[in-house]
């Protein structure tokens, strides 16, 4: 993310309408709700490919005028229904078509391109001809062109080839690479005009009475040739098929969720789903989890990590993958305009015009203080879950590389803390997971002069060095093992005596680069909890900490207390909520037992859940407290569906249930039920190569946990 961009996240001026996203592989579609793509001040709209929108611009109009829309709804997050109807308008010889006497119904999904079925129906009692008109337009603009960035210069839209069946857009960036929009229609249309970068294509159709007439629409980016207009409606067909079998195959292989309560069961297949749809395929490079529609639809380091940490009691695969793929792309050098260091794991890479050109340095990009132990905390948590040993021995040579990342080059002044500072001139000034120009300030609203010691990051390299030890002792390096152990001894001493501010109870944000500590109240000190760098009782301080008024919307724990200068609720560090942060949080809550702290979270958020589309937790909410009956306020720019958002509603299962892995056993200790559920089941749930189906009920006020089948070797133990 470049700096610029993220100031984006707090101006005023931009507005993102209510949407709708259809994603699959390495295209999405983001289309106002009646499936039309204006390209007037369209904000994110558009079809996207490899960081590009190779679409800007899709309208229909009937008549000359825009139909009107009824309803909208997408299904696992690759298919969308779209109804539209007629408003009144006369024919040529006068008679008058009432409204809402024809119907139109779009059907849209995403397989290698994007597919449309516009399906008619007339019911008047008399033929309608009627004239069907398509406007298209591709600018072919890099994706951090569309989020705000200038550019001084630009490529060159190419002459629009038209065919019978369709056409062809094109544009010739900066980078000397042809980008493409390849448009075939079913039945060819009656004409088409166009300009570079632009089509206007019409349709003059009879429609005879109840009768029901079909066109269809084939979008590819960077297409080889326009597909024959015979095939598409087979195409179309052959699409729905196989998307529908592979997303059934991803829900088989993977943890059954069922509830009492359809609502609940209507919030988890949306997110299973979801995760599915956000996975990427990059041939030669492997899988792994784009961060976030629009504006994240890459791999992100922590993301990425945070997110498959989360949902490894759904399906421990996406750990596997995302860390194979991070491996890939571990630093290898010192490079000063990535930010590149040998050991450390990419914060973001992307694939458009600009970083090719190198107006980015998201080739990849390294600039993350985190990434890297977030990556050891993901081997440890996924090697305990599945025991892959493997995996393990796969990922032995990155592990240490790792370690070496934070022992040469994450302490840049030797203090024992880890630190960033900003060296790119393209580059983050904060990069911690509040990566906005703004996010961290003191209590009179400074910004810190680096290097910064994140509250948040010591904690987490507090557990990687643990959670290396255990790795280290299982792979047969009890030396080095020993080391790590005594340096985190080391490290939790110190983090207790100059993070700890015992006058509020809580954690202090950061220490900067004099070592002055920044005492401003923000919700990262939660994160140290689920690490364990804290005694019980200061950690019970920090829980009660969080859920006083101030932190908590009652909705959520916000980024920032309302008690500090800089707190503003629609900022998007500063006072919002954000799903993630507080399923960190929870994880936290669990581990000491702050158990009447947790379900009040967890109530709050899954009561909001029930005010955003599809029950769907966004990437973030505005922070303003919950008074009586009206919902948390959205914030107009957040991702929808973001990865770790959509992972947190796992992570939120995992803790609840109050489900561990500790030396090969299942633990479930003191279950709470989901808010607004009687009983939960969860099925086929792999764990340390067995499979369990368990159960939680609540009856007379008890909630009892069952192990209703095993397979396989692992032990189960359910502490009252």
């Amino acid at each position: 993310m470049l700096e610029t961009q993220l100031d984006l996240r707090n101006n005023p001026c931009v507005f993102e309408p209510q949407t709708e996203v259809l994603k699959e592989g390495s295209i999405f579609a983001i289309s106002l709700p009646d499936g039309s793509i204006i390209d007037q001040d369209n904000g994110s709209l558009g079809l996207y490919y490899n960081d590009t929108r190779y679409l800007n611009c899709l309208e229909l109009r009937t008549g000359g005028r825009r139909p009107v829309f009824l309803s909208s709804s997408v299904r696992d997050s690759h298919f969308a229904q779209i109804e539209l109807t007629n408003p009144v308008f006369a024919l040529p010889d006068g008679k008058v078509v009432p409204a809402q006497t024809i119907h139109l119904r779009l059907l849209r999904l995403i397989k290698g391109a994007l597919y449309q079925r516009l399906r008619l129906i007339n019911f008047n009692p008399f033929p309608v001809n009627l004239n069907l008109h398509f406007t298209i337009g591709a600018d072919f603009r890099d994706v951090f062109e569309v989020r705000g960035s200038q550019r001084k210069r630009r490529g060159e839209l190419l002459p629009t080839e038209v065919h019978p069946q369709g056409l062809i857009l094109a544009y010739q960036g900066l980078d000397n690479v042809i980008r493409t929009t390849h448009i075939t229609f079913a039945p060819a249309p009656a004409g088409i005009v166009a300009r570079p970068g632009r089509a206007e294509v019409s349709y003059d159709l009879t429609l005879p009475p109840q009768k029901k007439i079909y066109l269809h629409l084939k979008i590819e980016p960077d297409g080889q040739n326009l597909s024959p207009a015979t095939h598409i409606s087979d195409l179309f067909s052959a699409a729905t098929i196989e998307l529908a079998g592979s997303y059934h195959q991803w829900q088989k292989e993977s943890t059954q969720i069922w509830t009492d309560n359809n609502f609940i069961n209507d919030m988890f297949r949306t997110a299973i789903t979801d995760l599915k749809a956000l996975e990427i395929d990059y041939p030669g490079e492997g899988k792994i989890i784009a961060a976030g529609i629009p504006w994240y639809t890459a791999p992100f380091g922590r993301d990425s990590l945070i997110t498959s940490w989360q949902a490894l009691i759904l399906n421990p695969d996406l750990a596997r993958h995302t860390l194979r793929f991070l491996a890939r792309f571990q630093g290898k050098q010192v490079d000063k305009w990535r930010e590149e260091r040998p050991g450390k794991i990419l914060h973001e890479l992307r694939r458009g015009e600009m970083t090719r050109c190198r107006e980015v340095p998201h080739s990849p990009y390294y600039g993350s203080i985190d990434a890297t132990l977030w990556f050891i905390i993901l081997l440890a948590a996924a090697y305990r879950w599945t025991l892959d040993q493997d995996l393990l021995q796969e990922m032995a040579t990155p592990l240490r590389r790792c370690l070496h990342w934070c022992l040469r080059y994450g302490d840049l002044d030797g203090d024992g803390y880890l630190e960033y500072q900003r060296e790119s001139p393209a580059g983050l000034t904060n990069q911690g997971w509040k990566d906005s120009w703004d996010a961290v300030v003191d209590r009179e609203g400074r910004i810190p002069e680096g290097p910064v010691a994140l509250v948040e990051v010591q904690a987490y390299y507090y557990l990687a060095l643990l959670e290396a030890a255990h790795l280290l002792t299982v792979l047969g390096d009890k030396m080095t093992a020993t080391e790590l152990k005594s340096r985190a001894s080391r490290l939790k001493m110190r983090f207790n005596r100059d993070f700890w501010l015992e006058e509020e109870g809580y954690l202090i944000f950061a220490l900067d680069g004099k070592k002055r500590p920044f005492t401003t109240l923000v919700s990262n000190g939660g994160h140290a909890l689920f690490t364990g760098i804290l005694e019980p009782e200061r950690a019970r301080r920090v829980a009660r900490r969080l859920l006083a008024g101030d932190f908590y919307s009652g909705w959520g724990i916000r980024t920032m207390s309302k008690k500090e200068k800089a707190y503003n609720p629609m900022s998007y560090h500063n006072g919002s909520v954000w799903p993630h942060d507080n399923a960190i949080i929870a994880a936290g809550l669990r581990r000491y037992q702050c158990l009447e702290e947790l379900s009040r979270l967890a109530g709050g958020l899954f009561a909001a859940s029930s005010y955003f589309n599809y029950r769907r937790w966004p990437e973030l909410f505005c922070g303003f407290t919950r008074r009586g009956l009206s919902g948390p306020v959205r914030y107009p720019v957040a991702c929808d569906p973001q990865a770790w958002a959509v992972g947190s509603l796992f992570a939120f299962l995992q803790h609840l249930l109050g489900i561990e892995l500790r030396d090969s056993t299942l633990y479930i200790s003191r279950p709470i039920l989901i808010p607004g559920t009687r009983r939960v089941e969860v099925k086929n749930l792999a764990v340390a190569g067995s499979r369990l189906d368990l159960a939680f009920e609540e009856k007379e006020g008890r909630i009892f946990a069952h192990v209703l089948k095993k397979e396989g070797a692992i032990k189960v133990i359910i502490e009252a």
